[in-house]
């Protein structure tokens, strides 16, 4: 999936799945939003009782977020994830309600939370399709775009090494989250930018992740090209009790991932007419992308110019004089 939410490729994009660790990208995004990266989280005995992955927090000793982000996507802690649903939302009840919260904002509807770590729970899981939506998102805030790119870090003396290899094995891999139990099989979320534009690969239950990431990545960058499909496209709407008759009609740019011989064809939602006033730059309409009987992406027609109303003439009666009175 390409960053603005394209897909090139997919096999069972839309099937519910356990999604384990990648669970934390959520966490890390509603911690990110939240704010306050660098206030103190005192650790509690319930934060460091969970099992799977740690960064080895002691009840006791006091974190900044930032360092539980830290060792919440390097190492994917576990501890870490339980320290940050406390101070983010309070408790953890209401982390999980902020998680499918924002899920639902994000257009994930076939996901739903019920940790923020990701180990087995009945109603945990979420689809590739969800998962690459929510990467989608996070890689837009700048914070998270450095956390996942660090290949290590120093915690409290304490080197933390990224779970994630395809920072050293992928050319132009931004980053990403690693994930696994037994139940959920090897689940990988990443990033990668060549080339002038970025693409997301999310596969579940993939024993063979590492390897498959790096073909998806090799293949897609090699096969498909940004194009503004948009570009040369204008028209003119005829205007009713206006002061111009007409007024031109330009389409919004609409980037798409494509192959460079792939024949797209743009089917405009356009009125006949328009009453004025008409102002430049307001909505007219919208124009789609179509290939192969698919539709692409579409964008917005907006009026290229403005068209004031006509002022009204209005027609008062008078009676002529009798020059014979």
């Amino acid at each position: 999936m390409s960053d603005k939410g394209q897909i090139l490729y997919g096999k069972n994009g839309n099937e519910r799945s356990l999604i384990a660790s990648t669970t934390k990208l959520m966490t890390a995004l509603l911690t990110i939003e939240d704010g306050h990266l660098y206030r103190t989280v005192e650790i509690r005995p319930e934060h460091c009782a969970v099992e799977g992955s740690s960064m080895y927090l002691k009840p006791g000793e006091r974190y900044s977020v930032m360092e539980l982000l830290e060792g919440l996507m390097l190492v994917s802690g576990n501890d870490a994830a339980l320290a940050l649903a406390d101070a983010v939302g309070g408790d953890r009840t209401r982390f999980v309600e902020r998680m499918n919260e924002r899920a639902g904002q994000l257009g994930m509807r076939s996901s739903h939370f019920a940790n923020p770590h990701g180990l087995d729970e009945e109603g945990h899981y979420s689809t590739a399709e969800d998962m690459a939506r929510l990467m989608a998102r996070c890689m837009q805030n700048e914070t998270f775009v450095q956390l996942v790119g660090m290949k290590s870090c120093t915690v409290r003396g304490l080197t933390l090494i990224n779970h994630n290899k395809l920072l050293n094995l992928c050319p132009g891999c931004l980053g990403g989250k690693t994930g696994y139990t037994e139940a959920a099989g090897r689940c990988l979320v990443s990033c990668c930018e060549r080339v002038g534009f970025r693409l997301i690969c999310v596969t579940l239950d993939d024993p063979q992740d590492w390897q498959d990431h790096q073909s998806l990545y090799d293949w897609a960058f090699s096969a498909y090209c940004r194009r503004n499909v948009t570009a040369e496209l204008s028209y003119e709407l005829a205007v009713i009790s206006g002061q111009k008759d007409a007024v031109k009609v330009k389409a919004e740019p609409l980037e798409l991932l494509l192959p460079e011989d792939k024949d797209v064809v743009l089917q405009a939602e356009l009125p006949r007419f328009v009453f004025a006033p008409v102002r430049a730059g307001d909505t007219a309409g919208k124009v789609k992308a179509v290939s192969d009987g698919q539709v692409l992406g579409e964008t917005r027609l907006v009026y290229g110019e403005s068209s004031e109303q006509l002022r009204e003439t209005r027609i008062f009666p008078f009676r002529l004089r009798d020059t014979h009175e």
